[in-house]
């Protein structure tokens, strides 16, 4: 995946600006998308929160595998303070479900009616905008599909005595999993200027072929998937007439038709990432770090060592 600014100077500004305002609030809500619960997750949050409870929405459940889902809320649920919520625009009345969740998080402000503070979170383009619409009953956030459509931070009032504060979608300085990358990708997170888009459409058919390849051949009216990538990609893109002169497959076209059909669930509702994956991937991160700072320590010593 080629090198991408995950943070740009506004988002920057905004995390500086949550850390101020984290002690004045009461309840975090954190909006994932259904799809990438873990890689949508801002991993700087666990350091802002500090024990502050928290409620993680599971954004776009109607686009994600239901079993994945239950699985990852089973999961995040084990984390202390933290309660979740699988939510749809498909459904707008299960979302002031939320509003009756933030007063079972804080019985004693509820006990005592008193206003609940809530600071509501998520990065780009995961449906923060759309939630927070819906729960006002009134166009308040702007939506729409280029990520980081929120610039500045803004207070709504709800019923239920309860304030949002809603901030500006946040990224974070170092994406460390490669593969973290790709799913955020894949699923519209990054804007597609940033990345090709036919490294990740091979990423995700190469998924797809290993999780879930009864959608995939059903999709594509293919009898066998082949082993790599990008000849499974060159299948599929011949199969739709992404063809140029000479019988070459045009893998940018091929590449836009998955993403599109992958996020507008034609291909069928799927989820990138499971729990146990996840688990795979952080030891593997902490082995990499541990290399790294290992390798760093010897050049410092091989440094000093020259200088004696």
């Amino acid at each position: 995946m080629a090198n991408i600014n995950w943070y740009p100077g506004h988002m920057y500004k905004a995390s500086k600006e949550m850390r101020k305002i984290i002690p004045t609030v009461d309840l975090i809500i954190e909006i994932l998308d259904a799809r990438i619960p873990f890689s949508s997750e801002n991993p700087m949050l666990t350091d802002i929160r500090g024990d502050k409870p928290c409620i993680k929405v599971l954004s776009k459940s109607d686009l994600a595998d239901p079993v994945a889902t239950q699985q990852w809320q089973d999961y995040l649920e084990q984390q202390k303070g933290v309660k979740t919520i699988a939510l749809t625009t498909e459904e707008p009345e299960k979302m002031h479900g939320l509003l009756n969740l933030c007063h079972k998080m804080l019985p004693e402000k509820s006990k005592n009616d008193r206003n609940i503070h809530a600071m509501i979170m998520g990065i780009p383009n995961v449906g923060k905008s759309t939630l927070i619409n819906i729960l006002a009953g009134r166009m308040i956030a702007k939506t729409g599909n280029e990520p980081a459509v929120t610039k500045n931070q803004q207070r709504i009032k709800l019923e239920q005595g309860i304030t949002l504060l809603d901030t500006p979608g946040v990224l974070w300085p170092k994406l460390e999993n490669k593969h973290g990358g790709y799913r955020l990708a894949i699923t519209g997170a990054i804007k597609e200027t940033a990345v090709s888009n036919d490294d990740i459409a091979m990423y995700a058919v190469d998924y797809f072929r290993r999780f879930y390849p009864e959608l995939l051949k059903a999709r594509y009216h293919l009898d066998e998937l082949p082993e790599d990538e990008l000849p499974l990609l060159e299948m599929i893109g011949a199969k739709r007439g992404c063809l140029r002169a000479g019988g070459l497959v045009d893998l940018d076209r091929a590449a836009k038709i998955v993403l599109t059909e992958f996020r507008d669930i034609t291909i069928g509702r799927i989820t990138l990432e499971t729990p146990e994956m996840m688990e795979k991937e952080l030891i593997e991160m902490a082995e990499i770090r541990a290399k790294k700072e290992a390798k760093e320590t010897a050049r410092k010593n091989k440094k000093r060592g020259s200088r004696g």
